[in-house]
C-alpha cells in the first residue's frame, strides 16, 4: 500500500517541485523511458506513440492540467495542417491565417490578457479583469480544484505554439508535407527534453527524423553524456551559485548596494543567464541524442560576438532564425517594406499607446512618424534605409516581447533593435572598417558585451525567479522602479570602495572570471576536449560522469533554482 501510495503522489501534480533536470525524479523518469524506447526502437509508429505518451507525462508533471492547453495547440494544428495541405489558392492561405490566428489568440490570452487589463483601465475608468475560464472548465469537467483566481502562464507554451506555427507555415510554403499520423506530430511538438525551455525546433528539421531507424553509436553516447554533465554544471555552478549569493541579492535591492556591486551584479547575470539557458539546451540536447534525435543547436559563444548583429547570430539561436524566417524577411528584411510590415507596425504601435498613455509623449511619437514618412517621401535612398530598420526594429521588438507582457522587455527588445541599427551606421562611416586590425575584435567585443549587460538591467528585472512566480503575471510597477534603481546606482559607481568590494567577493569574481575564460576559449579547443571525452572508454566517462554528478548534487542540496527560460 506505502509504494501504491507513493505511485501516487508521483502522478500527482506537485508544482512545488516540477520534473526537471535538475532533480533525481527526472532520471529515473528517464531511465523508465529508455527500457520502453529499448523494446519499441525498431517500430517506427509504436516508438513514437510511446514518446509522445511519456512527454505528455512529463508536461503533466511539470505544469498540470494545463496538457490540456498542448493537446489543443496539437490537435487544431495537426488537422489544419491536412486541410492546408489538401487545400489550393486562397483556400490555403484561408487555413493558415486559421492557424496563426488560434495560435496567436492562445498565446495572447495566457501571456498578454492582465497586462492589457492593466494597461486599458486607467485609460477607459473600469475595473475590468481577465477571468480564468480555463480554470473554471477544468475544475467543472474533471472535479478538481484548479487554481482559478487569476490565469497562471503555462510552462513552455512560447516555445511549442512557435513550433506549430513554423509547422503550419513551413506546410503552406511546402517545405514539407503534412504529417499523416496525429501521434507522429504530436511527438513532434511534445518531445520532452526541449518542451519547455527550447530550443525552438523547425518542423522541416525534426520530422523526417522521426522515421529514420534508430543509429546510437558508442561516440555518440558519449557524446550525449558530454552535453547532459556540461549542462548540468553550468547550471548548478555557474547559474545557481551566482544567482543566489550575487545576482537575486542585488536585483532585490539595488538602492542597498554600491554602484561597483550592481556591476558585479550585472556581470554575474550575464554569466548565469548564459549558464543557465545554454546549460537547459546542453542537457536537452544530450538527452535527445541518447533517443537518436538532434536538436538544433542554440548557443555559439555569443559573448564572442564584435557586434549586436552578431550576438544575436550566436544567442538563442533557434529563437533568432525563427523571428529571421518568419518575421524579418516575411516583413521585407533588408530589401523593402509589406503589408505585414504596417500590420506589425500598427501592433507595435498599439503596444507602445498602452505602455505609455500620456498624451505629450504619443503626441510626440506621432510627430516623428509624420517627420519621418515626409523624409521617406522626399528621399527614396531614405525611404529604403528607413524601412529597413523599421523591419530590424519591429523584429527585435516582437522579440522582447515574446519573453513577456512587461514594460521592461519592451525595452530590452528595443534596445537590441537600435543596437543594431547605430552598428550598421557605425560600419558606414568607421574609418576602421575593412582594417584588420588586431585590437578590432578586442574592442568589438568588449563594447558589444557591456552593451548586452547594460541591456539586461530591464531583462532581468522583468523576469521571475522563483517556482512560485513562474506562472504568475508581472508586477510593471516593480519591475520599472527596479530597473531605474539600479540605474541611479551604477551612476553613482566613482564612490564605490572598489578594493574592499573585490576583497568581500573574492570568490564570487574568482569564478566569474573561470566561466567567462572557458566561455571565451578557442572553437577548436572545445570541440578537441568535446571529442576526447566523447571518444574515451567507458571507465573513463564513468568516473568523470560520477565526479561531476557529486559534485553537482552537493551544491543542490542548499535548493535549486529554476530555469530562467521556463517563464518564457
Amino acid at each position: 500500500m506505502e509504494i501504491l501510495n507513493d505511485l501516487m503522489d508521483w502522478f500527482a501534480f506537485a508544482p512545488e517541485a516540477p520534473l526537471t533536470f535538475t532533480r533525481v525524479s527526472f532520471w529515473g523518469f528517464l531511465a523508465v523511458v529508455l527500457a520502453g524506447f529499448a523494446l519499441l526502437e525498431r517500430r517506427v509508429a509504436l516508438r513514437n506513440a510511446f514518446l509522445f505518451a511519456v512527454s505528455l507525462l512529463f508536461y503533466w508533471k511539470t505544469s498540470g492540467w494545463f496538457f490540456l492547453i498542448l493537446l489543443f495547440s496539437t490537435g487544431s494544428d495537426w488537422w489544419i495542417g491536412q486541410r492546408i495541405g489538401q487545400a489550393n489558392g486562397s483556400a490555403r492561405k484561408g487555413w493558415l491565417a486559421l492557424s496563426l490566428v488560434i495560435n496567436l489568440l492562445v498565446l495572447f490570452y495566457f501571456k498578454y490578457a492582465y497586462f492589457f487589463a492593466d494597461s486599458l483601465n486607467p485609460l477607459l475608468g473600469t475595473h475590468w479583469q481577465p477571468t480564468n475560464a480555463f480554470g473554471e472548465w477544468a475544475n467543472a469537467a474533471l472535479g478538481t480544484s484548479f487554481r482559478v483566481d487569476r490565469i497562471l502562464l503555462p510552462v513552455g507554451i512560447s516555445f511549442y505554439t512557435f513550433q506549430t506555427m513554423s509547422y503550419a507555415i513551413d506546410v503552406y510554403r511546402k517545405e514539407i508535407e503534412p504529417v499523416r499520423n496525429p501521434l507522429d506530430f504530436g511527438f513532434y511538438v511534445s518531445f520532452f527534453p526541449q518542451l519547455v525551455a527550447g530550443p525552438i525546433v523547425r518542423a522541416r528539421d525534426f520530422i523526417p527524423q522521426l522515421y529514420r531507424p534508430y543509429a546510437l553509436t558508442r561516440a555518440g553516447f558519449g557524446m550525449g553524456l558530454f552535453w547532459i554533465l556540461n549542462g548540468l554544471v553550468k547550471k548548478v555552478w555557474l547559474a545557481d551559485y551566482l544567482a543566489v549569493n550575487l545576482v537575486d541579492r542585488v536585483f532585490s535591492r539595488p538602492e542597498a548596494y554600491s554602484g561597483f556591486e550592481n556591476l558585479l551584479g550585472l556581470y554575474a547575470y550575464s554569466l548565469q543567464v548564459y549558464a543557465d539557458f545554454s546549460g537547459y539546451t546542453d542537457m536537452a540536447i544530450g538527452v535527445a541524442i541518447w533517443l537518436g534525435f538532434r536538436l538544433p543547436q542554440n548557443f555559439n559563444a555569443p559573448y564572442k560576438a564584435r557586434n549586436v548583429g552578431e550576438f544575436w547570430k550566436r544567442w538563442h539561436m533557434s529563437l533568432s532564425t525563427w523571428l529571421k524566417d518568419y518575421l524579418y524577411i516575411p516583413m521585407g528584411g533588408n530589401r523593402s517594406g509589406s503589408l505585414f510590415t504596417a500590420i506589425t507596425s500598427g501592433f507595435i504601435l498599439l503596444f507602445f499607446a498602452l505602455l505609455v498613455p500620456d498624451p505629450g509623449v504619443l503626441l510626440v511619437v506621432a510627430g516623428a512618424l509624420c517627420l519621418a514618412l515626409g523624409a521617406a517621401l522626399w528621399f527614396p535612398k531614405f525611404k529604403r534605409w528607413g524601412i529597413t530598420n523599421i523591419n530590424v526594429m519591429l523584429t527585435m521588438l516582437i522579440g522582447g516581447l515574446w519573453h513577456g507582457a512587461s514594460w521592461n522587455f519592451v525595452l530590452w527588445g528595443g534596445l537590441n533593435g537600435l543596437g543594431i541599427v547605430v552598428y550598421k551606421l557605425w560600419r558606414k562611416v568607421s574609418p576602421w572598417e575593412g582594417n584588420d586590425r588586431w585590437w578590432k575584435p578586442v574592442v568589438g567585443g568588449l563594447v558589444t558585451f557591456h552593451f548586452i549587460t547594460a541591456t539586461r538591467i530591464w531583462f532581468r528585472s522583468g523576469s521571475k525567479t522563483t517556482w512560485e512566480s513562474l506562472g504568475e503575471g508581472h508586477n510593471l510597477l516593480t519591475e520599472w522602479f527596479t530597473a531605474n534603481a539600479m540605474i541611479a546606482q551604477l551612476a553613482r559607481i566613482a564612490e564605490s570602495p572598489f578594493l574592499e568590494i573585490l576583497a568581500g567577493y573574492a570568490p564570487l569574481v574568482v569564478l566569474m572570471a573561470f566561466g567567462y575564460a572557458i566561455h571565451l576559449l578557442p572553437d577548436a579547443w572545445k570541440e578537441r576536449y568535446r571529442k576526447a571525452f566523447s571518444e574515451a572508454s567507458l571507465p573513463v566517462q564513468i568516473i568523470v560522469a560520477v565526479v561531476g554528478i557529486s559534485v553537482a548534487w552537493s551544491a543542490m542540496q542548499a535548493g535549486m533554482q529554476p530555469f530562467i527560460y521556463f517563464q518564457f
